[in-house]
């Protein structure tokens, strides 16, 4: 119960801070800094040496493919039969097609799981976020008028962000060195995401406009909290993976949109309005329909 209510005061005193105007507009940028560059490596290294790598660990390497791949022809399947323009196309791919797996996503998995799954939910973040970098990137320059593909920038992008350089610090290092002394440090560190991440959240949450596109927002949002994790879900059933990694990658994609995508469709002017209405009201909606999807997952899994 503790959790919860720390999920709801903290996004409560960001909306809070917000409308009193306490904070600059722009402060969430300051607390996201913290939480990418310094907590997520710091959740890397912490539970990553600890994780005993099985075949069914390929299953949160999957999900996140599965999701993507899925939403980019449910999303070209709309387009088509409603002749949408390309810059709205893709950014209904990239709210629609990368899940919240790590600023939503390890809080909830905390509150309804236990923090000791984050380990497991790392792979997932991971995956996202190497779709993000390559294939989301690959779809918003296709989408923009005025950008152009360059592989430089997207190798420059994965290997310069600093929860990608953390997991693959905590893949190597413990095999020449031990981690242990630290691991204190990365515990306290580890711990700021959740109440940072989530207060972030209400500091960027609004929702003027929202009557004006419910049309793209209801599709967007029917596939992100309900489609997608029953993709996932198929899969897990399908290669007969039951238990605890089942539990935990089918929870994430059920997640709401990553907030990178917004900014990425800003970036490229893929109609960055529409795209953040579905990401403020796919985390509201998210802390009901995970607390449905808890419950269908350990019925059936």
């Amino acid at each position: 119960m503790t959790n919860f209510i720390l999920i709801g005061l903290c996004i409560i005193a960001g909306m809070l801070f917000r409308r009193s105007k306490l904070l600059p507009p722009d402060a969430h940028k300051g607390i996201n800094a913290w939480i990418i560059y310094l907590a997520l490596p710091a959740v890397s290294l912490h539970y990553i040496p600890h994780i005993r790598w099985t075949t069914e660990l390929l299953l949160p390497v999957a999900g996140p493919i599965v999701i993507w791949l899925g939403a980019w022809i449910y999303i070209r399947l709309y387009a088509s039969a409603n002749k949408l323009p390309k810059p709205m196309e893709g950014g209904l791919k990239l709210v629609t097609g990368l899940s919240n797996t790590s600023f939503v996503g390890f809080p909830l998995i905390g509150a309804w799981f236990g923090e000791q799954f984050t380990g497991i939910a790392i792979i997932t973040d991971q995956v996202t976020f190497f779709l993000l970098a390559t294939a989301g990137i690959i779809v918003a320059m296709n989408s923009s008028d005025g950008h152009t593909l360059k592989p430089r920038v997207l190798v420059k992008k994965l290997f310069s962000f600093p929860p990608f350089i953390g997991c693959m610090a905590a893949l190597i290092l413990p095999n020449f060195i031990s981690l242990e002394p630290l691991d204190p440090l990365f515990v306290k560190m580890a711990g700021t995401v959740g109440p940072l991440a989530l207060f972030s959240i209400g500091l960027q949450l609004q929702f003027n406009g929202w009557r004006d596109e419910l049309k793209h927002i209801s599709v967007a949002l029917l596939y992100k909290l309900a489609i997608a994790p029953l993709l996932v879900l198929s899969v897990a059933l399908l290669l007969g993976i039951k238990g605890d990694v089942a539990h935990i990658t089918v929870f994430e994609a059920a997640m709401p949109t990553l907030l990178t995508s917004g900014i990425i469709a800003e970036q490229y002017q893929l109609q960055s309005k529409t795209c953040n209405l579905v990401i403020g009201i796919g985390i509201v909606l998210s802390f009901i329909t995970t607390a449905a999807w808890y419950f269908i997952i350990n019925a059936l899994l």
